[in-house]
């Protein structure tokens, strides 16, 4: 079937969404990628894959990675409870990978902060002996729309460089000078990469090993995807890392896949203070400058005005149209409505 049978829509009934039957790979991990996801399950769930960063060493998974030798499981739950479907099934599964346990008071349990679904998936993979296998049966156990794949099968780490604002260079857009006698500072940890953005621009951001395959599967979803999406989400911990592979790099420059990013709503946080828009994609381009993007879809909120026209230049420079659609939640301006962000994607996927 050639890709422009494929891509056809169709009504599912649902208040005026329609359902399409683009083959679509969703890049990232953490609270950005289930935000994608819910929204990607209502137009594309028959064809939709996850394909998640492995490189969290905080919470309960940096617990899980001290005592055992297995993947992350933490970004790959919070991918499978958004694919659960809105059935009383669906939402009881989302809810029960999601729970944490507390001790009672006055105790500290060893199970305390650990969430339920990091257990089933690590008994999944102990007993199956396959990280995909066992995240399949785990999905199939969900009733989950659509599959969830690491990036790679083997745990990695990350690294990076801290930068105060004077040392900050052409990655992050600025033409300030360094100051010669500020040194660097040196994190090796994703979760300290998330909040370094407070102690200046990071920069020489890498995946470790630096030779670490690739999930397989993960390869072969974006190579017969209509779409890859990336982001929103932490753009250096859970947008980033999926360059930083050289498999996976050269699988999405390849691909041929579209390629669509979704921005965040909020530009500056913990791991990205001081960068504006226009920042978020000059680092995109930096660490895979060969790769091109179609759409880029940004909420008119989430880019002021006066910083459009670099936001529009940089995005031209990397071969994007910008879409400008209303995605934030109505009741939280800080987070994607599923709704909004699917008719939003749908319309991108169709144009």
């Amino acid at each position: 079937m050639s890709r422009s049978t494929r891509c056809t829509a169709i009504s599912d009934g649902s208040e005026g969404v329609k359902k399409s039957v683009f083959r679509v790979s969703a890049l990232g991990g953490g609270h950005g990628l289930s935000a994608t996801l819910k929204a990607l399950r209502i137009i594309a769930a028959e064809h939709l894959t996850a394909i998640v960063t492995v490189a969290d060493d905080g919470g309960s998974s940096g617990r899980i990675r001290q005592d055992m030798d297995v993947l992350p499981p933490g970004d790959l739950r919070m991918a499978l409870a958004a694919l659960c479907d809105d059935t009383e099934w669906g939402q009881t599964w989302a809810q029960v990978m999601q729970h944490r346990f507390r001790s009672k008071d006055g105790v500290t349990g060893s199970l305390d902060d650990h969430a339920m679904g990091n257990l089933l998936i690590v008994a999944l993979w102990e007993l199956i002996g396959d990280p995909v296998d066992g995240l399949r049966w785990a999905g199939a156990l969900l009733g989950a729309r659509g599959q969830v794949l690491p990036m790679s099968r083997q745990p990695l780490t990350m690294s990076g460089l801290v930068h105060p604002p004077a040392q900050i260079g052409s990655e992050g857009g600025s033409d300030i000078s360094a100051e010669p006698d500020a040194e660097p500072v040196r994190i090796d940890s994703q979760v300290e990469l998330a909040r370094a953005g407070r102690m200046g621009r990071l920069s020489d951001v890498e995946i470790h090993p630096a030779q670490a395959e690739a999930c397989a599967e993960a390869l072969n979803a974006i190579e017969l995807s209509d779409w890859v999406v990336f982001g929103p989400g932490s753009w250096y911990t859970s947008v980033l890392p999926h360059l930083l592979l050289e498999a996976m790099r050269t699988a999405l420059y390849e691909t041929e896949a579209k390629r669509c990013i979704v921005m965040n709503l909020i530009a500056e946080t913990d791991e990205t203070a001081g960068m504006s828009p226009a920042d978020h994609l000059r680092v995109l381009h930096h660490y895979a400058p060969q790769i091109r993007i179609d759409r880029i879809l940004a909420d008119p909120e989430s880019v002021k005005q006066s910083e459009r026209e670099a936001f529009q230049e940089v995005a031209a420079q990397i071969g994007a149209q910008v879409v400008y659609q209303e995605v934030r939640s109505a009741d939280r301006p800080d987070v994607h409505d599923p709704l909004r962000l699917a008719i939003a994607l749908n319309e991108v996927f169709s144009s």
